[in-house]
Formats: structure tokens, C-alpha cells, sequence
């Protein structure tokens, strides 16, 4: 199977021998924290807090530090990160499931799947807790990997850790440095929620709702789009970010 990017705008049937699924604004909408704690440290930076947030959706902080404040040296990104992740793994205040996450959980547990997050492992469990998600087995988080997305070393590394063919996989995601980092790694990608329609995924879905999960009889994963929810929605474009901003180095220790 090939990844493609072109979005979807009829009835889709996707097949796929496992799931590597994005957590914040695909699983658990945590925007209300996210939006917080990055707008403070905006305005403590004499930044303009909307277009911070423009590239804060989908990469590690650090990663997104140094696309904000470029001449900055990397160190104190590292220092400032773990500040940051410390306060967003404290505040769960609105923190909630993405619409229908609670029964895709449960549809796709024991069939192979992984949860691959920008976040560390312990704001990954707040998160999901709060959100009262089941926590996958297998699990990437910001401590796993050297680069941030939009590198695809997180999606890769899912795979390999679930045995699967990169081209077997379908990526779950919503911000436009998880999107690209997923069709980089030679996967299909469902964007979900409105920030994803802009990116060209291989499909597109408001929320969970809109997927049915069932497996063929050969085993594989069929994942049922339905009509409206594949089509793309109207959606403001995440800033372009220059990739290159973001070193692969390894992230700071977590909180």
C-alpha cells in the first residue's frame, strides 16, 4: 500500500495492518491548556501569542521555542521546555476526549496500535487520564525519539516497535507537523478535527464519530469513513514553520 495525499471527498474504506495514533487534538482535546500555557510564555517573550500558537500544534516545545525565537541558543529551549511540560502535565482543566475517542479505544483495543506523542510520558498520562482514555501499550513519546515532528522518526519507530510495514500503517492526526511527519514516513494519514483539512491528509473526519472500525477476514484493520465526515472542511492554515528550525537533538529530561 502507498500513502497518498490527497484528501478525500467521497464514502472511504481504508485498510491497514496497524494504527499510529497522535494524542493532543486527535485523541484529547487540549487545546484550553495548550492555548494557556503558550500565550503566557508569548507575551513573556514580547511575542505575538496568535502567531505563536500558529506553530505550536503538533511539535515538542522545544522544537517550537526554536522556530519562535531562532537566534536563541538551544540550551535554554531544553531548560524552558521542561518548565513548560512540568505546567501543562499539572493543569488537566479542560481537558477532555476527542468526540467518539472513548469508543474508537475501545473498537481498536487488541488490534495493533500505537500512540506516537509529542509529549513526554507523563504529560501523555495526565492527558489521558483526564480525558479517561485507555493508554496504548505501545507507546512513542517526546523521550523516545531525537527529532520532533515534523521528522518522521516517531511514526517510523511505532512501526518497527509494532512489527509492521511503514505502508501497512494509517496515521491519526491533527496538526500540520504530524500530518507531514506521517506521509514523510511513507504512511497514509486521516486528519481529524478542522486544523487538519488544510494539510492535505489522505483523508479527512470532524472526529472520531465519523470511523468505523471492523477487521476483514484476513485479518486487517478496515477503517469506515463515512460520506460528510470525509469530506474536507473550511480551515484556517497553520502557519508554515521552516522545518528546518527544529534540530534533531535529543529533548530535555522530562519533568
Amino acid at each position: 500500500m502507498s500513502a497518498s495525499t490527497t484528501t478525500t471527498t467521497a464514502p472511504a474504506v481504508l485498510t491497514a495492518k496497524a494504527l499510529l495514533l497522535d494524542m493532543d487534538g486527535t485523541l484529547v482535546n487540549s487545546d484550553a491548556v495548550v492555548e494557556r500555557c503558550w500565550r503566557d510564555w508569548a507575551v513573556s517573550h514580547g511575542l505575538d501569542p496568535e502567531e505563536a500558537l500558529k506553530v505550536v500544534h503538533g511539535r515538542q516545545g522545544y522544537a517550537t521555542m526554536a522556530i519562535l525565537l531562532p537566534e536563541r541558543p538551544m540550551e535554554l529551549n531544553y531548560a524552558e521546555n521542561t518548565v513548560m511540560l512540568a505546567r501543562e502535565t499539572a493543569d488537566t482543566d479542560g481537558v477532555v476526549p476527542v468526540g467518539g475517542a472513548a469508543e474508537f479505544m475501545a473498537a481498536i483495543d487488541g488490534l495493533p496500535h500505537a500512540l506516537v506523542t509529542s509529549a513526554d510520558a507523563a504529560l501523555a498520562a495526565a492527558r489521558m487520564t483526564a480525558a479517561a482514555l485507555r493508554m496504548p501499550e505501545v507507546r512513542v513519546t517526546a523521550e523516545s525519539v531525537k527529532a520532533s515532528k515534523p521528522d518522521p522518526e516517531g511514526f517510523l519507530m511505532g512501526a518497527a516497535e509494532l512489527g509492521v510495514d511503514p505502508a501497512d500503517c494509517i496515521v491519526f492526526e491533527d496538526s500540520a507537523a504530524g500530518i507531514a511527519a506521517g506521509l514523510a514516513a511513507g504512511m497514509r494519514v486521516i486528519g481529524i478535527g478542522p486544523r487538519a483539512a488544510a494539510h492535505a491528509p489522505t483523508a479527512h473526519v470532524h472526529d472520531l464519530t465519523s470511523i468505523r472500525v471492523t477487521t476483514t477476514e484476513g485479518g486487517a484493520i478496515e477503517l469506515r469513513l463515512t460520506p460528510e465526515a470525509a469530506a474536507p472542511e473550511a480551515a484556517a492554515p497553520e502557519a508554515a514553520a521552516p522545518e528546518a528550525a527544529a534540530p534533531e537533538a535529543a529533548p530535555a529530561p522530562a519533568p
